[in-house]
């Protein structure tokens, strides 16, 4: 080969080296190779006209103690050019470059609606401060549970899954949500449950809040309500009278309502109704004797045993006609009844004063006038 020719090849190499070094500049993300490394710094060729020092304050944050423990001899890392030119050949940063790309990759994560691990570092004022690739956000304390927390220290040193829903990289402003991601796994499993659940079925349920009017139970990840009424088949004034939260029972599906979101419960459902113990003891036909416990419009109510009550209509009060209930007995009257009736399916015993007192008085009469035959 000739000395022109190599000379004009010579020439078109540097020319076309020179062409790279000027497309570098100052705010460019560019990839380059790790050509060197000491424990202050990793020298980085980019392709521009010598080798550029990145010192170790500028490969990882925290500052590593060394950068041999972040970068070795050959691998390909991308750098921010922050200058270019002067005695080093300019001022490089692989924070710089990672948190651009963290950024760009963070904006994906939001459009794209993934979840992400944040890292809870701080408890600030209004909310919690967290580490997420690299990039520093913040978890307002609305965003941290589906309920409030007056506590959110506890929450700091643990590693949670969030989404961003703000992101200014230019304030460098990135705010995340862990209550999103709690309120799509809740309707996820409430989802699952309406799939599953109909009404009839007995299900185990773990008892989680109690409020006047009832308790709700958890039976899977949603919660039903159980009416007080339905807690148990006595009389209850209030649902602690019954159940502490924490409690795993036995649970009825009375109602199911996808529309709505919600579920009917019955504990008493699960279990047998005392009532039909009771009424077993009795017989239709049986004579008893009882307290008037209760005077209505339509007769007067009777305790045949504590917490169990007989109705005596109006017509069996009393022989002749009344208008009522008082004119035959009055409350706390011991009276001697016939058991007319015992219908378990409408869980009710009808009694009567005036069968009772007519067949004691055929049984009287009989007696007599069998005396006087044998006379």
């Amino acid at each position: 080969m000739s000395d022109d020719i190599k000379n004009v090849e010579d020439m078109g190499s540097l020319l076309e080296a020179a062409g790279d070094m000027h497309d570098l500049k100052a705010g460019d993300i560019v990839e380059g190779t790790v050509v060197q490394v000491n424990r202050n710094e990793a020298f980085v060729d980019i392709g521009y006209k010598q080798e550029i020092p990145v010192p170790k304050k500028e490969l990882a944050s925290p500052e590593p103690e060394s950068a041999e423990d972040v970068v070795k001899v050959g691998d390909k890392i991308e750098v921010y050019i922050q200058s270019l030119g002067g005695e080093n050949g300019g001022t490089l940063s692989k924070i710089k470059a990672d948190r651009m790309s963290n950024w760009k990759e963070m904006e994906a994560i939001k459009d794209s609606g993934e979840t992400i691990e944040a890292k809870i570092t701080q408890m600030v004022k209004g909310g919690l401060v967290a580490s997420v690739k690299g990039l520093r956000g913040f978890i307002p304390a609305s965003q941290m549970e589906l309920h409030y927390v007056k506590d959110l220290s506890v929450y700091v040193d643990q590693t949670v899954e969030v989404v961003p829903i703000e992101i200014d990289k230019h304030k460098q402003r990135l705010v995340l949500s862990r209550r999103q991601v709690l309120e799509k796994e809740r309707e996820d499993k409430q989802r699952e449950v309406f799939d599953k659940i109909e009404a009839g079925q007995t299900l185990k349920g773990t008892v989680k809040r109690l409020v006047d009017y009832g308790a709700f139970i958890d039976i899977g990840g949603v919660d039903g309500l159980a009416h007080i009424s339905d807690l148990s088949w006595e009389r209850v004034t209030q649902p602690s009278d019954v159940l502490k939260v924490g409690d795993e029972i036995d649970v009825y599906v009375k109602n199911v309502d996808p529309e709505a979101h919600r579920i009917s419960l019955s504990v008493k459902n699960t279990q047998r109704d005392p009532w039909l113990d009771k009424a077993e003891k009795y017989v239709e036909g049986d004579y008893i004797e009882g307290r008037i416990v209760k005077l209505a419009k339509f007769g007067a109510f009777m305790e045949i045993e504590p917490g169990f009550d007989g109705l005596i209509p109006m017509g069996e009060l009393s022989d002749r006609r009344i208008e009522n209930a008082e004119e035959a007995v009055q409350v706390d009257d011991i009276v001697r009844v016939k058991i007319m009736r015992v219908d378990q399916k409408r869980k009710r015993i009808s009694l009567s004063i005036n069968r009772a007192k007519r067949d004691s008085d055929n049984s009287n009469y009989n007696r007599r006038y069998r005396s006087n035959d044998e006379e």
